[in-house]
């Protein structure tokens, strides 16, 4: 299986496109690209049980966020403000990252 090369990377902010989060704006905690998803900060939370693990000890719900599919989020660029689609540009062998809005580099 060929593990494909993602627009989207860790620290990134990107906006929600679809789900019950639609239109949020958080920051990449990280990447999976194997399953081509992505855990965004605020977004597709989820309760997680958490058994005892001591004697006397409680159990716990506790609230995380749960990996996104990366097809329904869209990078928002540092320099217009606007969530924008990522090209690629190749200078001097170097790879960069474009915003095809305003063409700025983003890395």
């Amino acid at each position: 299986m060929v593990i494909p090369k993602l627009k989207i990377k860790s620290g990134d902010t990107v906006k929600v496109l679809r789900g019950r989060d639609r239109g949020k704006t958080g920051k990449v905690l990280s990447v999976i690209p194997k399953e081509e998803k992505v855990i965004v900060e605020g977004a597709n939370m989820v309760h997680r049980h958490i058994r005892p693990r001591r004697a006397g000890e409680k159990g716990q719900r506790v609230i995380v966020a749960s990996a996104t599919r990366i097809s329904n989020v869209m990078l928002v660029c540092p320099k217009c403000k606007k969530a924008s689609r990522v090209g690629l540009k190749r200078e001097g062998g170097v790879r960069q990252r474009i915003c095809k809005n305003c063409e700025a580099v983003i890395d």
